[in-house]
């Protein structure tokens, strides 16, 4: 028999779900209606739930038998400020809001590992259920650890699970090593002299400035880091003058971006050489320059032992199609605080083609409902092999 074939039954009811979490999408620490028909449905399956941690938070945990080996799977609940465009039947019904990551589909998967689980006690251990709030940025997993989630809630592992689209639902990609990038941001302001368009050489000038350290910032990866470290350092926000004054030198230019890295040393790198081409240019034209560099998520790196299981139950579920080889993603993840205080896995379940070059946090994204079975296979499977007569 199929490992997916064991959830036909549920597969209505986790669809119907999935489409009622994406009509109505809530953002980052504002999940109180996804929390609270997660923790219902939870408590309806008689696991122990535990509301609150990281504001919106649930914690399920469900001990079987006298195994004392204890496993955390999260899966994360918020939505993107973004609008949704297509006119699907359960489209967004909150303006501006759209679940354009998946993280509908995540949060229903593993509802349902939970209730198949609860049902069918084919394991000897403990499992913790982590619905996390507040991923897409906003700090939701370093706050359920400030909030005590690994003391109250110890694991001996941690695993999440990601969909990505280009991948075909029936394929899993479960890599050792580096999965996701460190993405933090930066800030700094060009402080000159504002002055009259038509006499530059009365003022000091923070835009020609601005537009020197622009043109420069690629040479820090380009000729300091590493060629064989990954590394990405993009500006993404400029502010300068007034596009009604265009007579008017600006005193201020604020510029603002990411940068994200795999490693910690190269992670500090990007952190003083954009400063240090910061000072440098203002040195170069004589203004002042504040500089802000903050660390926001650290990188997921995989650990070898958490990879070979989550590895074991890929297999299981997808045979020849569990990949051993997937590109690392330099976007960013805040599982890495999760597994930062136990060893962790961070697999990518297949959604499908990216149709209409609908990927993540676009406005025609939409998780693929087939997927639904291979992810509660899959935690299902995993619980089960790992958990295993201990």
């Amino acid at each position: 028999m199929s490992p997916l074939s064991r959830f036909g039954n549920d597969l209505p009811f986790l669809t119907a779900l999935r489409h009622d979490l994406h009509a109505h999408p809530e953002l980052g620490f504002e999940e109180e209606r996804t929390s609270a028909i997660v923790a219902r449905h939870l408590e309806e399956a008689g696991l122990t739930v535990h509301r609150g941690l990281g504001k919106t938070g649930v914690v399920a945990t469900l001990q079987v038998g006298n195994g004392q080996r204890r496993i955390g799977l999260r899966a994360d609940m918020d939505a993107l400020a973004m609008p949704e465009k297509p006119d699907r039947p359960y489209k967004s019904t909150v303006p501006g809001k759209m679940h354009a990551c998946g993280h509908d589909g995540h949060t229903t998967m593993l509802l349902g590992a939970a209730r198949h689980l609860a049902a069918s006690r084919n394991f000897s251990g403990t499992v913790h259920f982590i619905f996390q709030p507040a991923e897409e940025g906003r700090g939701g997993a370093r706050k359920m650890v400030e909030d005590g989630l690994f003391d109250r809630f110890p694991c001996d592992a941690v695993y999440g699970l990601h969909n990505m689209p280009g991948l075909d639902v029936d394929e899993m990609a479960v890599v050792e090593g580096p999965q996701l990038a460190s993405s933090d941001s930066w800030r700094l302001t060009f402080k000159g002299i504002g002055t009259h368009g038509a006499k530059p050489h009365l003022g000091r000038d923070p835009i020609t400035a601005a537009g020197s350290f622009l043109a420069a910032l690629q040479s820090i990866v380009g000729r300091v880091v590493d060629p064989l470290q990954p590394a990405v350092v993009s500006a993404c926000s400029v502010q300068a003058g007034d596009p009604q004054a265009l007579n008017v030198i600006p005193d201020l230019v604020e510029i603002g971006g990411t940068a994200r890295a795999y490693s910690p040393h190269v992670r500090d790198q990007l952190e003083e050489e954009i400063g240090r081409l910061a000072h440098g240019t203002a040195a170069m034209f004589g203004i002042e320059v504040h500089y802000d560099f903050i660390r926001r998520i650290p990188p997921v790196i995989n650990d070898a032992d958490a990879t070979r299981r989550a590895l074991t139950a890929a297999r299981t579920v997808f045979g020849e199609k569990a990949r051993t080889a997937f590109p690392p993603s330099t976007a960013g993840d805040d599982f890495s605080f999760f597994a930062a205080e136990a060893p962790g896995c961070y697999v990518w379940l297949g959604n499908g083609p990216a149709i209409d070059g609908a990927l993540h946090h676009n406005t025609s994204y939409d998780f693929n409902d087939d997927a639904i079975a291979a992810g509660v296979a899959f935690w299902t499977t995993l619980v089960e092999q790992e958990l295993a007569g201990e």
